[in-house]
């Protein structure tokens, strides 16, 4: 793995309680060659400077200053091509799921491409919601114990470094579909704005009712999430999206 690599990777926690797995997310990730760490609405303001994260990071502070706060996950993902939420807890809606071996796998594909690549971690207590999820391409989850699969969010976080870092270093990908090797792959953010164009238009030809809108939404965009649209995907339905507004 060299550094062009490790710059394609962003590691995201969200909304996370603790500072000690902040400072050990740091230490892992500067022990496995990665540098960008991001922290979305974490729950202590200026959670990088905490004495137990100082503690934890164990000489990776310097990671720890360069961690990115915001309170948007749409921007932490933003030109993304390929955004992997990390959750043993199945959904009836959402991305399609994959496991943890072939996720690798087609990480390196995307890097390969020189592509940017999100892996999302969620709170520590209750794990990626759906609305989180909503904004990535995948649901992973890590082959644990079926009958206790719960990890600690910094050993989740060092387990996907480590074995990350193995495959880079192969530099061996599996042959999966081509379109997902796209560097013109559509973000996440992108998609989830043009679903709200689409919730905007459905309303307005009577298709879809505020007051009563079922589980229309999330179906639309589990069905997204599998279809891994291209950046002029997205423009084409935004226009159909625009002549359903016209309509109105």
């Amino acid at each position: 793995m060299n550094n062009d690599q490790a710059h394609l990777l962003r590691w995201v926690l969200v909304e996370t309680s603790h500072p000690g797995n902040v400072g050990s997310a740091a230490r892992a990730l500067k022990t496995m060659g990665f540098n960008d760490l991001r922290l979305i609405k974490p729950k202590i303001s200026g959670m990088t400077t905490q004495p137990e994260a100082i503690a934890l990071a164990s000489g990776a502070t310097d990671l720890l200053e360069a961690a990115i706060e915001s309170d948007s996950l749409d921007s932490a993902v933003q030109g993304c091509s390929l955004v992997l939420g990390l959750t043993s807890r199945e959904r009836e809606f959402g991305p399609p799921a994959l496991d943890w071996k072939s996720a690798r796998q087609l990480i390196a594909q995307i890097v390969q491409n020189k592509g940017k690549v999100a892996l999302v971690f969620g709170p520590e207590r209750t794990g990626l919601e759906n609305h989180h999820l909503s904004l990535c391409t995948h649901r992973v989850w890590l082959d644990a114990n079926p009958d206790y699969p719960s990890l600690n969010l910094a050993q989740a976080l060092m387990v996907c470094a480590f074995s990350l870092r193995e495959t880079l270093s192969e530099g061996k990908s599996m042959n999966l579909n081509p379109r997902a090797e796209s560097s013109d792959l559509a973000d996440p953010a992108a998609v989830a704005a043009m679903l709200s164009h689409w919730r905007e238009g459905l309303e307005a030809i009577g298709y879809l009712d505020p007051a009563n809108p079922k589980k229309l939404m999330p179906r639309l965009e589990a069905l997204f999430a599998r279809s891994h649209l291209h950046k002029e995907e997205i423009d084409l339905l935004r226009g159909i999206a625009k002549q359903m507004l016209l309509r109105k």
